[in-house]
């Protein structure tokens, strides 16, 4: 079985658990993902399928991508991720992952890609305290010294700077699975997810 599926991020909304608790969760339109390509051991020297998600116009894919659907025989797909599993050859192209496949599941990981925040400072983007804001202080959102005396010389490497902050790939593990709705291809995860709305998320089985 493919421990992995693909999805959109539909929002956010609260339901209601059994022990009337109010649960803030992420609603994920996941899948059915078609399986457009196996990998072996014997061909390609480790086991993984590649699955796909998502309608796309055959006008919109270019040639490379048409070849690749048509020698697999499967419709063309928007999105494309290749997943490792434990045996390449008990799987084959064109099956299908739904949501049904997760629903003894009770936790799962999320990959996404975080919002874009563009440039930004290093007290939204480190938490740093800013200085204070009266008494001719100038140095109320500035990072400060960045590097010693005469010794090393030099800014340390990875230290806290200003620069781009966010669209970059997260992962947010042990996430518990509230609800699967298999009808509608929903599922419903507890807590905040990375990314906007409509943004392609990853969940596989914790």
């Amino acid at each position: 079985m493919v421990s992995t599926i693909l999805g959109r991020k539909l929002g956010m909304t609260q339901v209601w658990d059994e022990d009337d608790n109010v649960v803030p969760v992420t609603v994920i339109q996941a899948g059915p993902c078609t399986v457009s390509q196996v990998k072996t051991k014997a061909t390609d020297g480790y086991d993984a399928v590649q699955i796909g998600f998502g309608d796309i116009k055959s006008k919109h894919v270019n040639k490379p991508m048409a070849g690749h659907f048509a020698a697999h025989g499967v419709e063309p797909m928007r999105y494309l991720r290749e997943v490792r599993v434990e045996n390449g050859e008990e799987h084959h192209t064109g099956d299908v992952v739904t949501v049904a496949d997760f629903a003894g599941v009770k936790s799962v990981d999320v990959i996404g890609t975080s919002k874009g925040k563009g440039f930004q400072g290093t007290v939204k983007r480190w938490n740093f305290s800013r200085g204070p804001m009266t008494h001719g202080c100038r140095n109320q959102r500035k990072p400060g010294s960045i590097g010693q005396c005469a010794y090393p010389a030099r800014v340390r490497k990875g230290l806290h700077m200003y620069g781009h902050m966010g669209d970059e790939r997260v992962t947010v593990k042990n996430l518990k699975l509230v609800r699967v709705d298999a009808e509608q291809n929903l599922m419903l995860i507890k807590g905040a997810v990375p990314g906007g709305k409509n943004a392609l998320v990853q969940v596989r089985m914790a």
